[in-house]
C-alpha cells in the first residue's frame, strides 16, 4: 500500500474516523435533571446506533483509505472498495442525523411512556458531525482540487548528475592515491624513484556544444494519480504514477514525456498538466 498515494481529502476522512471512535465512548443521552453522577449509556450501549453511525463510519473511512492506496482496486457488488465506503459514509451520516431528531426512538410509543426531556447527549451530537465530516470529504475529494492534492510531500530528490559524468575522485578511481602509496608517488612506480617526464597529451577538440533545444533529464512528481502508458501506443496503462513520488522524465515525447518508475519500467506520460519538477 503506497501511503503517498493518499490525498488531503483522505486525511480529511481519518480524522473524522478518529472522532467517530471517541464520540462511540461519550454518552448518547442527556435527560434534564438528572444527576451529574449518573451513568448513562454510550454507542457501545446500543447495538443499533452503533452499528448504523459509528462502525458504519469508520469501515467506510477504512474501505476509502485502502482503495486509495491500492495499486488495483477490487470491486464489491460492482462498486469498487472506494465507491462502497462513499456510500456506507452518506448512510452513516444520515443514520446519525436520524438519531438527533429522535435520540429516544421507539420509547415514545410504548404506553404510558413519555421521552420528555431525553435528548441527544454529547456522543451522538459529536457523531453527527464526526459522520457528516466523513461523507463530505468522502464525496467531495473527487470533485475539489484543494483536497486532491498529495496528503504527504515527497522528499526532494538528488539533483541528477549530468549524462555521462564520473564521480568525483576517491578510491577506485583515476587521479586518486591509492592506499599503501607514498605521497608523491607515481601509480606502479617504485619508492624513491625517479619520474620519468611524460609527454604533454594533445589538447583535445572541444566537444561541440549540444543545441540548445536538447532535452534534459529532470526529476517529477504528479499532482493526482496518472495512468503510464507503453511507448508502442498500446492503450492499456503499464503503471499508475502516484502523487508524492518523485520519477525521472528521460525524454520527450510529442506534449507527454518518456517517464522511468522506480522499478524501472518506461512508459509515456500524456497528461503533464501540473506537474512539479525536483
Amino acid at each position: 500500500m503506497n501511503i503517498r498515494s493518499l490525498t488531503r481529502g483522505d486525511g480529511v476522512v481519518i480524522g473524522a474516523a478518529v472522532l467517530l471512535f471517541i464520540a462511540s465512548f461519550l454518552d448518547i443521552y442527556s435527560i434534564d435533571g438528572i444527576s451529574s453522577s449518573a451513568d448513562l449509556p454510550n454507542a457501545w450501549g446500543s447495538t443499533p446506533l452503533l452499528f448504523s453511525v459509528f462502525l458504519a463510519g469508520i469501515i467506510a473511512a477504512a474501505l476509502i483509505v485502502v482503495a486509495r492506496g491500492l495499486p488495483t482496486v477490487p470491486k464489491v457488488a460492482g462498486l469498487d472498495l472506494g465507491q462502497f465506503g462513499i456510500a456506507l459514509a452518506v448512510f452513516s451520516a444520515w443514520s446519525a442525523l436520524g438519531n438527533i431528531f429522535d435520540p429516544a426512538g421507539g420509547f415514545n410509543n410504548t404506553g404510558g411512556t413519555s421521552d420528555s426531556g431525553i435528548d441527544a447527549g454529547t456522543g451522538a451530537i459529536l457523531g453527527l458531525i464526526a459522520a457528516l465530516a466523513l461523507a463530505g470529504a468522502a464525496v467531495a475529494t473527487p470533485l475539489v482540487p484543494a483536497l486532491k492534492g498529495a496528503l504527504i510531500g515527497a522528499p526532494r530528490p538528488q539533483a541528477p548528475q549530468p549524462y555521462g559524468a564520473q564521480p568525483a575522485g576517491g578510491y577506485g578511481y583515476p587521479g586518486a592515491q591509492q592506499p599503501g602509496q607514498p605521497y608523491g608517488a607515481q601509480p606502479g612506480q617504485p619508492y624513491g624513484a625517479t619520474a620519468q617526464p611524460q609527454q604533454q597529451a594533445a589538447p583535445a577538440p572541444q566537444a561541440a556544444q549540444a543545441p540548445a533545444g536538447d532535452f534534459s533529464p529532470f526529476w517529477f512528481a504528479v499532482p493526482v494519480p496518472r495512468p503510464l502508458y507503453a511507448e508502442d501506443g498500446s492503450p492499456t496503462p503499464i503503471a499508475e504514477l502516484a502523487p508524492g513520488t518523485w520519477y525521472l522524465a528521460v525524454e520527450q515525447r510529442g506534449p507527454g514525456l518518456v517517464a522511468q518508475t522506480q522499478d524501472g519500467r518506461r512508459g509515456v506520460l500524456q497528461d503533464t498538466t501540473g506537474i512539479q519538477r525536483g
